[in-house]
C-alpha cells in the first residue's frame, strides 16, 4: 500500500511538472486565496495586540472623566473639590486623582525637544499603571509644596541627552521653568489616552504645573481607578449622580462632563477588529473557493487529454480506485503545493506590512496549519468528481479516443 501511494505520488509531481505554467496558474487562485487569509488574520491579531497594548496603557478598571461642552456653553473645569468627594462618596473607588497639561519645550546640554508637561500625583500613576524604569516617584514634601522635580518619558530622555548617561539628577529648562530629573517613565507607546503620545511627555506634581503653567486650579480631566469587585455601570452612575449634584446641573439637561470606561473601549476595538478580520478572511475564502473550480475545471481538462494513457492502465490490468487515487492525488498536490506558496507570501506580506502599519508580528501557527489543511481538503473536494469520472471510464472507448 505504502509503495502504490509513492509511486502514485510520483506519477502526481511529474505529470505536474510537465505542465509547470498550467499547473502555476492552476493553483493561483488557491495561493491567492491562503495568502490573503493568512495575512489578514495575522494582521488583524497584531492590530488587536497593538490597540490592546495602548489601551493598557490607561490602567486596567479605569475611568476617565473629563468635562464637554454641556447647556452652559464652555467646557467646566474639574478643581480638587471634585476629586475628594468622589474619594470619599462613593463605594469602590482604590484611586482617584486629576491632571493637568500643557505643551512646553525642554533644554538640556544644547539640545531642545517639544513635548507636553503633565502635573499628577503619585495616585495618578497607581491608577493609570504608569511604571517608572529608574529613578523613584515623587515624594510627599514635593507633592505638597509643588516642587520642581519631574520624571520623563523614553523619547524625551533619548532627544535631549546623551546615549548612555543617566539623567537622574540633572537639571532640564521646560521653557522658562527648571526642574531636576527623579526618575525615567517606562516605555508605554502612543495613544494613552488625553496625553496622545504616553512616551513623550514630562511629569511634575501637579501643584508645580498649576502654578507655573496654567496658572489656575482647573484639571484638564481626572482618573478614578475602581475595585475589581464593584460594578463598573454602578460606579459610573455613582459618578454621574456625584458630578451633576456638585456642578449643580437640572434634572433633565444634559452632562457637562463624559465617562470612558477603558474595559469597555478595549471589548468594543478588539470585536470590531475580530469583526473586520472575520470579513476580510470570509472576502479572501472566496478567493479559495474560486481558486477550487480552477482545480475542477483543468482536472476535467487533464482526463479528457489523458484518455487514451486511462485506457491503456485500464486495459493492462488497473484497477478503476487506482486510476481514480492518481487523479485525486494530482489535485490535492496541486492544492497543497498552491497552500506552500501561500503561506510562504502571506508570511512575507504579513511581516513586511506589519512593519509599515507599525503593529506587532504575531505568527499563528494554528491559523498557517489550518489553511495549509483545508487548501489540502479543497483538493480533494474539488478532485474527487473528475478522478471519479476518469475511473468510470470504458477501457474500450478510451482507447478509441483520438
Amino acid at each position: 500500500m505504502i509503495d502504490m501511494m509513492g509511486a502514485t505520488l510520483l506519477l502526481a509531481l511529474r505529470e505536474i511538472q510537465r505542465h509547470l505554467l498550467r499547473s502555476f496558474l492552476t493553483t493561483l487562485g488557491i495561493i491567492i486565496g491562503v495568502a490573503a487569509v493568512v495575512t489578514m488574520v495575522t494582521l488583524g491579531n497584531g492590530v488587536t495586540a497593538s490597540v490592546k497594548n495602548q489601551i493598557s496603557s490607561l490602567g486596567s478598571n479605569v475611568l476617565i472623566v473629563f468635562p464637554v461642552q454641556g447647556d452652559r456653553g464652555m467646557p467646566r473645569a474639574f478643581r480638587q473639590d471634585d476629586i475628594d468627594a468622589v474619594r470619599k462618596q462613593i463605594a469602590g473607588v482604590e484611586e482617584v486623582s486629576g491632571s493637568v497639561s500643557s505643551s512646553a519645550t525642554a533644554f538640556h546640554n544644547g539640545q531642545s525637544w517639544r513635548t507636553s508637561v503633565q502635573g499628577v500625583e503619585n495616585d495618578f500613576l497607581r491608577a493609570r499603571s504608569i511604571e517608572i524604569d529608574t529613578g523613584r516617584a515623587f515624594t510627599s514634601e514635593e507633592m505638597t509644596a509643588g516642587k520642581n522635580v519631574c520624571l520623563i518619558g523614553v523619547k524625551v530622555r533619548q532627544a535631549i541627552f546623551v546615549v548612555g548617561a543617566s539623567p537622574l539628577g540633572e537639571n532640564i529648562r521646560l521653557n522658562n521653568v527648571s526642574c531636576t530629573v527623579v526618575g525615567v517613565l517606562k516605555e508605554r507607546g502612543e495613544g494613552g489616552g488625553p496625553d496622545q503620545d504616553s512616551d513623550n511627555i514630562v511629569m511634575m506634581p501637579l501643584k508645580t504645573v498649576q502654578r507655573r503653567f496654567t496658572g489656575s486650579n482647573d484639571l484638564n480631566y481626572f482618573v478614578i481607578k475602581y475595585d475589581s469587585a464593584y460594578s463598573s455601570a454602578t460606579i459610573q452612575d455613582s459618578v454621574v449622580r456625584l458630578l451633576r449634584e456638585r456642578r449643580l446641573l437640572q434634572e433633565g439637561s444634559d452632562n457637562d462632563f463624559n465617562i470612558v470606561d477603558t474595559a469597555q473601549v478595549n471589548q468594543a476595538l478588539g470585536a470590531a477588529t475580530g469583526a473586520l478580520t472575520a470579513m476580510v478572511a470570509v472576502i479572501a475564502g472566496i478567493s479559495l473557493l474560486v481558486g477550487g473550480i480552477g482545480i475542477m475545471n483543468i482536472m476535467l481538462v487533464s482526463v479528457t487529454e489523458r484518455t487514451r494513457e486511462i485506457g491503456i492502465r485500464l486495459a493492462i490490468g488497473a484497477l478503476a480506485r487506482e486510476v481514480q487515487l492518481q487523479f485525486l492525488t494530482e489535485a490535492v498536490v496541486l492544492c497543497c503545493l498552491g497552500g506552500l506558496v501561500g503561506l510562504a507570501l502571506a508570511f512575507l506580506l504579513s511581516w513586511g506590512l506589519s512593519s509599515v502599519i507599525s503593529v506587532p508580528f504575531i505568527f499563528n501557527p494554528v491559523v498557517n496549519v489550518a489553511s495549509f489543511l483545508f487548501s489540502a481538503l479543497m483538493g480533494i473536494t474539488f478532485g474527487y468528481y473528475p478522478a471519479r469520472r476518469a475511473s468510470k471510464l470504458d477501457p474500450i472507448d478510451a482507447l478509441r479516443h483520438e
